[in-house]
């Protein structure tokens, strides 16, 4: 079965950055909403989750609720329109957001925008480092426990001397970190040598651009409810 094509990272991040920023400024209910519908759509073409996306668009409920709520209580002027262009703006940004983050892994993002908007290497390298280090805090987070409790300690989430360890620990591990990769020949400044494929077709860009001036028309120029 042929897989679907995607867009490109780099271009998707384009479009988030591009089409987000507009919407801080935009005073449309019904932009926000196919903004929202399109990028559900985009969602469901890339073949995420049900469960997840009903679970993230569930989480969101209660901060579009008090948003719509808060600016039909307490607001002045329109306040009908300003409350549900405030509450729908909480979910074109989560599914704008998660048009990327629910369909494209980190290290396919990251080393995407490296490769087509030059984003530093050693920017990326790090970052990279940064991720694969979770599952092993997360394993040092319970071990550090653990610890504490053999001591007749006990250390709570929110006890500053729990992530105190935790930092010390990082510190340690970045040492390591560094030697690693100088080991496996990383310098800073120098030119790398890419192993990563990441086609990105013409029409992508076009495809972007016109999304982007498309909704820009629409928000400042139309300006519909």
């Amino acid at each position: 079965m042929k897989a679907k094509q995607k867009i490109n990272p780099a271009v998707l991040s384009i479009i988030m950055l591009g089409i987000g920023l507009q919407i801080a400024f935009s005073q449309s209910v019904i932009l926000n909403l196919i903004v929202t519908l399109v990028s559900l759509a985009y969602l469901i073409y890339c073949r995420v989750s049900l469960k997840v996306l009903f679970f993230t668009l569930l989480v969101a409920l209660p901060l579009a609720f008090g948003s719509w709520w808060s600016f039909l209580v307490f607001g002045t002027g329109d306040r009908l329109h300003n409350a549900w262009i405030y509450g729908t703006r909480v979910y074109s940004y989560l599914t704008l957001g998660a048009a990327i983050t629910l369909t494209v892994p980190v290290k396919e993002l990251l080393l995407s925008l490296s490769l087509h908007l030059k984003l530093s290497p050693t920017f990326v390298y790090g970052l990279l480092a940064a991720f694969n280090l979770f599952e092993r805090i997360r394993f040092q987070f319970k071990h550090i426990q653990y610890s504490a409790q053999m001591r007749g300690k006990t250390y709570y989430p929110w006890q500053p001397a729990l992530y105190l360890r935790i930092i010390i620990v990082a510190l340690n591990w970045s040492g390591d970190l560094a030697e690693a990769m100088t080991s496996q020949g990383f310098s800073e400044g120098y030119e790398r040598t890419m192993t990563f494929n990441d086609r990105l077709p013409f029409w992508q860009w076009v495809l972007c651009l016109t999304l982007i001036l498309a909704y820009f028309w629409a928000a400042f120029i139309l300006r519909p409810w």
